[in-house]
């Protein structure tokens, strides 16, 4: 039992220290593109590594990989800490260690493609995602329930041709969560990016002053709500991936709690607090637009 403290003690302690950078290299080179003669890891004329040598075949694999951002040891490093220590790793970068880790909105578009990899058939059973829920869709509308309803509203137009057709709130409700659940389904990390910004604003309010960032600036708070949703997005990845069951989904609303405890320093209790708090204010938020939309356009 002590071992296992002694190695979670320093699990803790190695979420607190920010990146290492490398020792300077005291070996002189000479730089293969320009020629300058330097003392270092960098060329300081035009910034080639030391390492760089003639090509191989691990240069060209690396090459490859490094089109897809993934040759590139600032995205495992990103990826490995988005997982173990968030709040610490997006509290560093916008501290302005900005050359450790991979750019925020980079690594977003790449975990977009990657999750409609996922989606359209890269997992376990090898299940096209999107082509599932069009054949739920197809089925639920051809069913004869669904017909008999859309029968009477086709009589219901032909008698009240001339009126607007003026939905229910609950029919309002229903479209509205019916097509917010396939978007969610479907795109998982725009899903999460919108409803990060969305409650971005809220969460601003309540952690610009904070001990570890006592002067936090929105601009700021934008990017740790992007790496939030990044972090997000790895989570739901691996859980499309592993073909998981559906209500395991919901814990994951909860992982944004860790990320602005460790980033603002605040006690648990303030962090969750305001995470639910700042969703209560996003549902009413969604609330709001539904009434709107049912009271001005008249759906």
């Amino acid at each position: 039992m002590s071992n296992i403290a002694k190695k979670w003690k320093a699990f803790c302690e190695w979420q607190h220290q920010p990146y290492q950078v490398a020792e300077k290299s005291e070996e002189y080179h000479c730089c293969h593109t320009c020629g300058e003669e330097y003392q270092g890891n960098y060329c300081p004329r035009c910034g080639q590594s030391s390492k760089i040598g003639r090509y191989s075949l691990r240069n060209a694999l690396l090459l490859f990989l490094d089109v897809w951002g993934m040759g590139n040891r600032g995205m495992f490093r990103t990826l490995r800490d988005l997982i173990l220590r968030p709040g610490y790793m997006i509290r560093d970068y916008i501290s302005g260690m900005q050359m450790a880790y991979f750019p925020p909105f980079k690594l977003f578009f790449l975990l977009t493609a990657f999750s409609l990899l996922v989606n359209s058939g890269f997992n376990l059973k090898g299940e096209n995602m999107f082509e599932t829920s069009t054949e739920q869709t197809d089925k639920k509308s051809s069913s004869p329930a669904t017909k008999e309803e859309n029968k009477k509203e086709t009589n219901n137009k032909t008698l009240s041709e001339n009126e607007p057709t003026i939905k229910s709130v609950a029919q309002v409700a229903e479209i509205i969560v019916n097509r917010f659940d396939k978007f969610k389904k479907d795109y998982p990390n725009v899903y999460a990016l919108s409803w990060l910004l969305c409650i971005s604003v809220f969460i601003y309010f309540f952690v610009r002053k904070s001990p570890n960032i006592p002067d936090l600036r929105f601009s700021e708070m934008l990017v740790a709500m992007i790496y939030t949703a990044n972090m997000f997005s790895i989570y739901w990845i691996v859980l499309d991936f592993l073909c998981a069951p559906s209500d395991i989904y919901v814990v994951l609303y909860l992982l944004p709690i860790i990320p602005l405890r460790q980033m603002t320093g605040f006690k648990w209790w303030r962090s969750i607090l305001v995470v639910l708090v700042s969703y209560l204010y996003a549902i009413a938020l969604l609330l709001i637009l539904m009434f709107a939309a049912y009271y001005l356009l008249g759906m």
